[in-house]
């Protein structure tokens, strides 16, 4: 089309110039230096998916996905821990994408979901990756669009979103009470106003066995020692919160939340397994500390006992595996409904956590997310993606306001940490 109008144009040049005696020979160069100078992409109705590829960082557990188009758009999107040994799974997400409109997000998530209802499209791996391609998909959109994700949202309720700081003081270290007051101290010097740490500890020498997750005594004085110093160390004005992995029983549940209720924590985390939402209502009925649970539930659906039930005080489902950003949107919007806030959990890549950031900007009922110390210790989180300014300032990431996610995926950063054996976005 682009040079049937520039004969055109030549030709009319010529007829003017041959006619008067005026000299017309830039006639319609405006004209064509403006076609030139304009995108040549087809509407966004004509924008179609060519192709999906996937990489694998971080042991296998850390799935990234670029969606392709014919218009030289791509999305980047992020799954997390539920994904490992996935590639197959994005390849057949694939093919069934191909020759579709990305901008159909939320009917493209439905169809893959409702695709595999015999192939466990309910919970674990098959939405783990359904998450990073749901994620790939907004990002996409937003950058067809011109917009970000959070107006494709409905917009925003605020510019930025409030993250506190996990230590990642594993317990399997055999931490010091003196060592929780260091890292809280840490937190807070580096402008953090919420922190979390870990109180399961496989290995304490005061545990019945290794299979017995009935916490002794001396387990549980442990527990409130270690948080007593980091409340101690900071002082009321910051949150603390503890995490206790799941890996203990109803009776260690009740007695720990019991223990903690003078350290005023913002929360204690997934005490028992995630399976019971009866026996998580028990232990939240008993106690004035905060309950919270959520980042091994999938889909709305998923929450629907929780809420119902008055489980938990707080939700907090993983963006990178409950679903997606839609999903998370949903999810958030439902706990609204039961004044039930949301603070998701976050254990991706900056990529990972500014697609969070967008779903917390667009509810009314975001608490907090998490953030993660190894964005400041770890020199490949800096190094796998592309992003213009500071990841946090004083505890808080500004959402990005560019075109889809903001965050960019930077393959070669990525490559040196990729998965051996496993196909890089291939």
């Amino acid at each position: 089309m682009s040079s049937s109008r520039r004969s055109f144009l030549n030709k009319a040049a010529l007829v003017a110039a041959t006619a008067a005696a005026t000299p017309f020979t830039t006639f319609g160069k405006g004209y064509e230096d403006a076609i030139d100078k304009t995108s040549k992409l087809s509407a966004p109705s004509d924008l179609k998916i060519t192709d999906v590829k996937c990489a694998f960082i971080r042991g296998g557990n850390g799935l990234f996905v670029k969606i392709h188009t014919n218009q030289g758009i791509y999305g980047c999107g992020e799954g997390v821990d539920a994904v490992a040994g996935s590639y197959p799974l994005v390849q057949r997400m694939g093919r069934f994408l191909k020759d579709q409109n990305p901008l159909n997000v939320n009917r493209l998530f439905e169809q893959l979901r409702k695709a595999a209802f015999f192939g466990g499209a309910q919970s674990g791996v098959y939405v783990a990756v359904l998450s990073a391609v749901e994620t790939a998909l907004w990002d996409l959109a937003g950058k067809a669009l011109n917009v970000p994700v959070y107006q494709l949202l409905g917009g925003k309720f605020r510019d930025r979103v409030r993250v506190y700081m996990d230590t990642a003081l594993y317990q399997n270290q055999l931490p010091k009470p003196e060592d929780f007051a260091k890292a809280a101290k840490e937190a807070v010097s580096m402008g953090f106003n919420a922190v979390k740490f870990d109180l399961d500890q496989a290995n304490d020498p005061n545990r019945y066995d290794r299979w017995n997750w009935t916490a002794s005594p001396m387990e549980i004085q442990r527990m409130y020692d270690q948080m007593a110093a980091a409340r101690q160390a900071v002082g009321n004005k910051i949150d603390i919160c503890a995490d206790m992995h799941g890996r203990y029983d109803s009776p260690t549940a009740h007695r720990v939340a019991k223990v903690l209720e003078p350290l005023n924590l913002m929360w204690l985390e997934e005490p028992i397994p995630a399976e019971n939402a009866d026996a998580y209502a028990e232990i939240t009925k008993s106690t004035s500390t905060p309950i919270c649970a959520g980042e091994n539930h999938y889909l709305a659906y998923g929450f629907r006992p929780l809420l119902e039930k008055g489980a938990v005080d707080i939700i907090m489902p993983d963006l990178q595996k409950a679903g997606g950003l839609g999903e998370g949107q949903r999810i958030a919007n439902l706990a609204n409904l039961y004044y039930v806030p949301f603070a998701p959990h976050m254990v991706a890549s900056y990529l990972g956590a500014m697609a969070c950031a967008h779903v917390c900007a667009s509810v009314p009922n975001f608490m907090i997310m998490e953030w993660q110390i190894y964005f400041h210790k770890d020199p490949m989180f800096k190094e796998i993606v592309k992003f213009d300014g500071e990841f946090t300032k004083d505890g808080f990431i500004t959402v990005s306001d560019k075109p889809g996610i903001g965050v960019d995926i930077n393959e070669e950063g990525m490559k040196k940490y990729a998965v051996a054996g496993m196909p890089f976005f291939e």
